[in-house]
């Protein structure tokens, strides 16, 4: 699955990561945790694509198996390096991921965990500058200095540690720190989600700001499709660890194929009190990843199920150019998007 138009930056296929399940004395196998089953996308270089899903729904283990956080269990990472050559990151071990490893970066959810309370900003953002061989102590220093200022911080503030700044000044320093290796894909896992309000737009432009400063691709984790139609030029929806649809953010909020990704949508809160919303409750409950459902795992709380969604699981499939959904009835559904 690509983008006919351009060569993607990354492209996953087929990826599936299973937690087993372990019972008894001799902690015996008896089933999986589905945490990512069978999903496949792709990033253009240059964009951003939203990953965007109720918690639990498996964006944040895809993430951490692209970056090679953890180990897929199965599946394909095609990651376009900087040389030119196509690495499928999936395979490679520890020794071979090393070199990458400077070009993929993350941002992560919570800005006061991510950081080390007992190292300085210096230390903070200047340590993967020394683990990728900067060893010159003011050849460091003038790298971070040029970094703070970059995110919107005073170079002053170098030996300050992380207790003195607010939670937007922190999470600055965290994407100083994922830029400082000049990476060209930099996952970022609900970077705005533990701030306040106030700073979330903030960060949000800066965000913005250096993606065209920096040429930088974008893998944005996120739950407020809000904030994912502000950022994110293609959406990909997820559900109980499938991805469910796949499109440009305008096709996708104005046209939606799934009933899901139409519930989603219906939730969007409208900051009108004259404007009703939809009834967006969608009956029972998310099914475990553990034991899901027979047939398209949705079908339980969809109202357009029909006999085919209780048996048979639907295909990830394009309806329309660069537009996909795992939807039997996707072609003769009309639901609800927003402008």
């Amino acid at each position: 699955m690509t983008n006919s138009n351009t060569t993607p930056l990354l492209e996953v296929k087929n990826l599936h990561k299973y937690f087993p399940i372990r019972k008894g004395f001799f902690r015996k196998t008896v089933g999986n945790v589905r945490a990512v089953d069978d999903v496949s996308f792709f990033v253009n270089e240059g964009e951003t694509l939203g990953l965007v899903g109720e918690s639990g729904c498996g964006k944040t283990t895809t993430a951490r198996c692209i970056l090679r956080a953890m180990a897929p269990t199965s599946g394909e990472m095609l990651f376009r390096a900087k040389d030119g050559q196509t690495v499928d990151l999936a395979k490679l071990n520890r020794r071979e991921l090393h070199p990458l490893r400077s070009q993929m970066q993350m941002i992560f959810q919570d800005p006061y965990g991510s950081l080390n309370p007992r190292m300085n900003l210096f230390d903070i953002v200047g340590e993967p500058l020394l683990v990728n061989g900067m060893t010159n102590r003011k050849e460091r220093e003038q790298r971070v200095a040029e970094l703070l200022r970059l995110v919107g911080m005073r170079p002053e503030y170098m030996q300050r540690f992380p207790h003195a700044f607010s939670g937007g000044q922190r999470q600055r320093i965290g994407i100083a720190r994922a830029l400082s290796v000049n990476p060209r894909l930099v996952v970022a896992d609900e970077p705005i989600s533990a701030l306040d309000v106030s700073v979330q737009a903030q960060i949000l432009n800066l965000m913005l700001d250096l993606q065209k400063r920096l040429n930088l691709t974008y893998l944005f984790v996120a739950h407020n499709l809000g904030v994912v139609k502000h950022i994110c030029d293609r959406v990909a929806v997820m559900y109980v660890g499938k991805l469910v649809e796949m499109a440009t953010t305008e096709e996708l909020y104005r046209s939606p194929k799934h009933p899901y990704t139409a519930a989603l949508l219906a939730a969007v809160p409208v900051p009108d009190p004259r404007v009703k919303t939809g009834n967006v409750e969608l009956k029972g409950e998310v099914p475990s990843p553990a034991k899901p459902p027979s047939g398209c795992y949705f079908h339980p709380r969809c109202e357009h199920a029909v006999d085919i969604c209780r048996t048979q699981a639907p295909a990830f499939r394009e309806t329309s150019p660069n537009h996909y959904v795992s939807c039997h009835r996707a072609d003769e559904l009309k639901l609800l998007g927003i402008a």
